[in-house]
């Protein structure tokens, strides 16, 4: 806008940064900031996500960006990102993508030193670009670092105690240690969300100190290969967090005492997932009694529970929608007739590689779940035609339907799915050979049908 543009120039800036507000891409953002110097400063103002990859030197592009986007609420930082754009001519420089910052100074280290490699140890996230966030982003309420190796306790520790607003944290990969944890715990009091997956560095005594830190505000808790967090751990999660809603746990060292703990001690969890191989019917029993509020459950490589534990979770969690069963070699029919019996409002189901169920236990879903919108059958051998028939007669809701491996299912339960299941808008078949030939009726809003037989007669469906 050179000259006297009058209309940019009585314009305020809350107008503008409203207009910034509802741009939805990108480019669009970036577009505008090259208008001019003071739509530019304006639109550094309104950004409030920063995504940055690991090519280049992490710690210096956060450094720099510290001074521009001084609003920043949200930084993604994931190292397993690797873009490379070549340098751009020192006169022809424009504000570019954060991923194009890191990788231009990569490439320019590496042509001054005469080596493709040189350079490379400043690739990663360190403890030094840990404290320039904290420094340069006091605001910030949702940090995710992925696979970020080289961070340490000590860059988590700067990091918190300048970040006291944080409420989001994803530590997934990361080595940190208890102290690092620890110091989150102790300023960062407003911490909702924690994802720890594979932070194979931590114990018992850094959630112990978390729970006792945080306990009242946190929400949200994912751990999965810390093979160091036992049931004592998940004792103080159950003793000081309260407010506790979803619970992701893949953890071989926690047995029933620690789930229980939790079960017990969360009342208001919506969503568990879990795979401990050492738990068994108790932990579930526990959360069927304690936890009548839960909605999601998920249930991976379980082979020490039966169906007495399922049948706890049909006769309490009377709100559940969403169940995924995998793995789980002991569940019988029974199982499947206990949660159809007690879970109404069930809207998604998967049963994956559970071979002893049925066509008794899903004919049991498709009579009493009317509300069921997803189903995915996986590896599910001795389900026939008669269990989808009743799905398609009850189930009118029905908007996705997978199948892969079930060698019992053919062109008549097909056909039911068709005839009943009007909103129908996504069905996918794989290697279920006794599907040779499909009738679809036109009365099923079918927007997209992938089966794929690896037959004598492969069929690919597009129906409109």
């Amino acid at each position: 806008m050179r000259g006297h543009d009058q209309i940019n120039t009585f314009l305020p800036d809350e107008l503008i940064l409203e207009m910034f507000g509802r741009l939805d891409s990108k480019p669009s953002r970036d577009a505008c900031s090259l208008v001019c110097k003071r739509w530019l400063a304006l639109e550094r103002l309104s950004r409030t996500t920063l995504r940055i990859c690991a090519t280049g030197s992490p710690d210096l592009v956060v450094d720099l960006l510290a001074g521009r986007f001084r609003n920043v609420r949200t930084i993604h930082i994931d190292e397993r990102l690797n873009i490379s754009l070549p340098c751009q001519p020192p006169g022809r420089r424009r504000r570019t993508d954060i991923a194009a910052v890191s990788s231009v100074k990569l490439h320019c280290a590496n042509e001054k030193n005469g080596s493709p490699d040189a350079g490379s140890d400043s690739c990663s996230l360190s403890d030094a670009g840990l404290t320039a966030i904290g420094e340069g982003f006091p605001k910030l309420e949702k940090l995710s670092l992925i696979w970020c190796s080289n961070v340490s306790s000590l860059g988590l520790i700067s990091l918190a105690e300048k970040c006291i607003l944080l409420k989001s944290l994803d530590l997934q990969g990361c080595y940190v240690g208890d102290q690092g944890l620890a110091a989150v715990g102790q300023s960062c009091k407003q911490l909702e969300d924690l994802n720890l997956r594979f932070c194979e560095g931590l114990t018992d005594v850094c959630l112990v100190e978390l729970a006792l830190g945080v306990g009242k505000s946190l929400k949200s808790l994912g751990i999965a290969a810390c093979a160091k967090i036992t049931d004592t751990a998940m004792e103080a999660v159950g003793l000081h967090c309260k407010s506790l809603k979803n619970l992701s746990l893949d953890a071989e060292f926690i047995h029933n005492k620690g789930v229980v703990a939790v079960a017990q001690g969360c009342p208001a969890l919506k969503s568990m997932k879990l795979q401990c191989i050492n738990v068994t019917d108790e932990a579930l029993s526990a959360v069927g009694t304690s936890c009548p509020s839960l909605e999601v459950l998920a249930l991976y490589s379980f082979q020490r529970f039966t169906d007495k534990g399922l049948s706890a979770i049909g006769n309490g969690c009377k709100k559940l929608k969403n169940l995924i069963l995998s793995d789980c070699y002991f569940l019988s029919d029974n199982a499947l007739e206990s949660i159809a019996t007690g879970c109404k409002e069930l809207t998604h189901l998967e049963v994956n590689g559970c071979h002893n169920i049925g066509t008794m236990g899903l004919e049991s879903i498709g009579k009493s779940c009317p509300r069921l919108t997803e189903l995915a059958l996986l590896y599910c051998q001795r389900i026939g035609n008669f269990a989808l028939s009743e799905v398609g007669r009850g189930c009118q809701f029905l908007q996705a339907l997978h199948l892969v491996d079930c060698s019992s299912i053919g062109d008549e339960a097909i056909c039911s799915i068709a005839t009943g299941c009007r909103n129908l808008k996504k069905l996918h078949i794989r290697r279920c050979y006794e599907v040779l030939s499909l009738s679809l009726s036109q009365g099923s809003q079918l927007f997209f049908a992938k089966i794929s037989c690896y037959s004598t007669f492969p069929w690919l469906i597009l129906l409109g």
